[in-house]
């Protein structure tokens, strides 16, 4: 529930793109200002991570998740209200991506914190399965954004909805951002974290030890960011405004289109975390990573044969980008020991996704305004599952490893405890 508030927004974002170019960004410029709003969320990113991260490896996670979780409701409900350029003129953008920046601070401590959280919480050997959830919450953040425009679209009409209607999905941010508090606050701690703190000796913590002490692990976590934000983003993000600009399909259609493609991705969610297992982590990162590089740019040429083949392209192309979703969660914290796990999770992730992921629709805008080459969403979805195949490389497979203990987790090892004790 807290995930879906925090990615709610982004699919709000996403599938009021023209409605917001018309509000904020007025000019023939103007989709590249929202693109630009979307990407600079992403650069208080890293910066959050650096923040939050340390802060729940010491504190704890769950009062973190409860403090980012009401930072990005507000930030939200927030855009809600803002003037439009008609009314505040250049305040009006500048305000704008001022709150962007807030939701991106809040959002470096949120992912890597419930990703760890649920992982530290689950049965090793189901951890996959489980821990697909989060991911089922982040695409029904994006679902429910896209449903919701989609209704005000269809209640409201298209006059209304460029003068006011746009701004409704983005206040519903601020009753379901309570609701996730609440939930947060009657978490118990992880207690995997409860665990590590019980000692009596305290193992190093902080970025200084993450940075020095697991190059390889940031590394690594970093590289294969990169290939899952590169196609998350185009896929979720830029894609309503590419269909719209470049294939010439209406808003409502599009939104629909959206809306189809992500509740066939949420429902096989749980089936490929299941399948990881069985199978491991690394050979469904394997299948995904070369599943996409071969296939992206014939499901893009396809995309531009109508509606009907933009909907398979979209929906081929989400399924092949599923097996990196589902495991995020029983991947990403493995990489790391507990007491480095938030840190090294919300740093890696957040620097790796504001260079390459957030930034990814207004690169595709740029590249296209500026040569007209529409199949270039698809190159950069391959070149980055390019760079993910290296990353993979240097991936520990982790399937059934306990998470507990200061050590890196790795399958087959037992973790190390206080005293250098062994337990199970």
């Amino acid at each position: 529930m807290g995930n879906a508030t925090e990615w709610f927004d982004y699919g709000v974002y996403a599938a009021t793109a023209t409605y917001i170019t018309a509000a904020f960004f007025p000019g023939e410029l103007g989709t590249l200002g929202t693109m630009l709003g979307f990407a600079v969320s992403f650069v208080l990113r890293p910066l959050g991570g650096m923040v939050w991260g340390p802060l729940g490896d010491r504190i704890g996670r769950k009062a973190v998740l409860a403090i980012t979780i009401l930072l990005m409701a507000a930030a939200t409900g927030a855009i809600g209200l803002l003037p439009s350029h008609a009314t505040a003129g250049v305040f009006a953008p500048i305000l704008l991506i001022a709150l962007r920046v807030v939701q991106g601070f809040s959002t470096g401590g949120e992912y890597g914190g419930a990703a760890t959280y649920l992982a530290e919480s689950c049965n090793d050997k189901r951890r996959g399965f489980l821990g697909s959830f989060l991911e089922f919450g982040t695409l029904g953040g994006f679902v429910g954004g896209s449903a919701v425009v989609l209704a005000c679209q269809l209640a409201l009409g298209k006059e209304a909805m460029y003068e006011w209607g746009w701004r409704i999905p983005f206040l519903l941010a601020v009753p379901l951002g309570l609701i996730g508090w609440y939930l947060r606050n009657r978490l118990e701690e992880s207690p995997v974290f409860t665990e590590v703190q019980e000692q009596q000796v305290q193992p190093r913590t902080g970025l200084r030890v993450l940075v020095t002490e697991y190059r390889r692990e940031l590394l690594t976590l970093a590289g294969l960011v990169v290939a899952l934000n590169i196609v998350n983003y185009t896929l979720l993000t830029y894609q309503p405004t590419y269909l719209q600009k470049t294939i010439g399909v209406d808003e409502s259609t599009t939104t629909t289109m959206m809306l189809i493609g992500q509740v066939v991705m949420m429902l096989a969610l749980p089936f490929f975390g299941r399948l990881s297992d069985s199978t491991g982590r690394r050979p469904l990162w394997l299948a995904s990573l070369v599943g996409l590089a071969v296939l992206a740019i014939p499901m893009y040429m396809l995309m531009g044969q109508g509606t009907v083949w933009a909907v398979l392209g979209f929906v081929v192309l989400g399924l092949l980008y599923i097996p990196q979703l589902a495991t995020i969660t029983a991947t990403f914290p493995a990489i790391f020991p507990t007491q480095v796990r938030y840190a090294g999770f919300a740093l890696g992730y957040n620097v790796s996704t504001a260079v390459f992921g957030g930034t990814a629709p207004l690169v595709n805008e740029a590249v296209i305004d500026g040569t007209g080459w529409t199949l270039f969403p698809a190159v950069y979805m391959v070149g980055g599952c390019l760079v993910g195949l290296v990353a993979l490389a240097f991936l520990r497979e982790t399937v059934g490893a306990s998470l507990r203990g200061t050590e890196v987790p790795s399958a087959g090892e037992l973790p190390v405890v206080a005293g250098g004790a062994v337990r199970a």
